[in-house]
């Protein structure tokens, strides 16, 4: 291992290769994930600062039959990016490749290297005139390399889709330390296999994906936000009907969140002013973006509203006045996991079910749950746009498990899973809708993915990574 630590060294200089030698080096940040589940130990934390040295790094590292964990702003939800308790893999950590390569403004596209946090980039194109529209709440440490590793969703899925849809080509560090130039910026390109596809979403299991090519859109003229209660789950799906006929391409947001959730952020985040609340089982938070103007974008919504009242589908609503009061709105959505962890440790799924069906799966799960385990309380939220709920479990306020989260989830998570898994499958839904697998449903993955799918998905991972060099034990157990 000391040769591989020095080669690493004489590749990337001392100062960019981090390893516990050294008694005032905290690798804590590298080694434990955001939701504090998982601590690892890590042989080394590597630094390199472009393209080469990360094919240096895994040429080194495969020669050494040392494996690798790729991570961006460590921001996952899965344990896919820390290493684990053994001491002999070596972290990647990509955040020093963080250049905006270039801005097409004629293609609309810009190239940018992995390590680029989400909200500079949105803050780049903008800049440039544009708009680079995936946005979700870690966006402040999150990494593109990290989106695209796990095809992160989003809020804004419903009119732009998954990272997938906005990505046109990538640089990849393949396994063998080579590295794919696949930075095309054509949104059509029929010669052959769609690699680009198949490394995002591998959470990187396939390659290293160092740079990317990615879409840009208009700036909206306009984006007017509402908050409308409903009396149901069905009503909320109904809203979303109505908002797809009277917005159309103009509908960019449609979240749903639980009285429940919301009544944790006003308990933990009283200066946030939670609209309507307590008068409706569910809220949602609707987003419209105008090509024409500010008042156009509030006809077209204050008309949806209204329809929407007379129909019994909204009981109340409120829409923003003010750039100021839409970012207070989506700040209060963004706040339900932070509130939730200030509640106490939780058990999270983020799964996916048909539209139509999440109504249905919803009573049946929510039923299903308190009847398991009496006094369960549920957050459920999410992004009803596109089926993506973060379907989330707390512990009981009262009986064995008041004051004790920890023994809830050592007692009960692995049944809940099952539960809701169960329950996802039977509505044809995915136990993984934008965080990915990682090794926290890595066992899971096989009672839940259709056979013939795994077999292939072994297939080229033994194609592409036969030393599996690169971040074993994630998304196949």
């Amino acid at each position: 291992m000391n040769t591989l630590i020095n080669t690493l060294r004489d590749t990337l200089g001392a100062a960019h290769v981090l390893t516990h030698e050294d008694p005032t080096t905290d690798l804590s940040a590298w080694e434990q994930d955001w939701r504090k589940r998982s601590h690892g130990r890590a042989l080394a934390v590597v630094r390199p600062g472009n393209t080469a040295e990360v094919a240096a790094v895994v040429r080194a590292c495969a020669a050494a039959g040392t494996s690798i964990v790729p991570q961006g702003g460590n921001t996952g939800l899965v344990v896919g990016s820390v290493p684990d308790d053994s001491g002999t893999q070596v972290v990647l950590s990509l955040t020093r490749l963080n250049a905006v390569r270039v801005i097409d403004t004629a293609n609309l596209t810009m190239t940018v290297e992995a390590g680029c946090i989400l909200q500079s980039l949105q803050e780049t194109a903008e800049k440039a005139g544009f708009l680079f529209p995936l946005s979700l709440a870690a966006e402040g440490s999150c990494t593109l390399g990290g989106n695209l590793a796990t095809n992160a969703g989003g809020t804004q899925v419903v009119r732009y889709g998954n990272t997938r849809d906005l990505c046109l080509g990538l640089e990849v560090v393949t396994a063998q330390g080579e590295v794919w130039h696949g930075l095309s910026g054509l949104r059509k390109d029929n010669t052959g296999y769609d690699l680009r596809n198949l490394f995002i979403g591998s959470e990187g299991t396939l390659g290293v994906i160092t740079a990317a090519t990615m879409k840009l859109y208009p700036l909206p003229a306009a984006q007017l936000t509402a908050w409308a209660a409903v009396p149901s789950l069905e009503a909320a799906v109904a809203l979303l009907g109505l908002a797809h006929q009277h917005l159309g391409a103009g509908l960019t947001g449609f979240e749903v969140m639980g009285q429940f959730a919301l009544s944790l952020v006003d308990r933990h985040f009283k200066q946030l002013r939670v609209p309507l609340w307590d008068t409706a089982p569910y809220c949602v938070l609707l987003e419209n973006s105008d090509s024409e103007s500010e008042a156009h974008a509030r006809a077209q919504v204050e008309r949806l509203l209204e329809v929407a009242l007379e129909q019994g589908v909204v009981t109340d609503a409120v829409v923003a006045e003010s750039l100021g009061q839409a970012h207070q709105l989506w700040h209060i959505r963004e706040s339900i996991p932070l509130a939730q962890s200030e509640e106490g440790l939780n058990i999270k799924h983020d799964i996916s079910i048909p539209v139509s069906s999440v109504p249905a799966f919803c009573a049946e799960t929510d039923a299903l749950l308190q009847r398991e385990i009496p006094g369960v309380r549920l957050v459920n939220f999410g992004h009803l746009g596109d089926g993506n709920l973060h379907y989330n479990v707390q512990a009981p306020a009262t009986g064995v498990y008041a004051g004790d989260p920890q023994a809830f989830l050592l007692e009960q998570e692995d049944r809940v899973n099952t539960l809701v898994f169960d329950a996802v499958a039977r509505h044809h839904g995915s136990i993984s809708a934008e965080h990915g697998v990682g090794s926290l449903k890595a066992a899971k993955l096989p009672h839940y993915k259709d056979a013939v799918a795994l077999g292939l998905m072994r297939v080229i991972k033994q194609a592409l990574d036969p030393q599996k060099t690169l971040n074993p034990g994630r998304v196949l157990p």
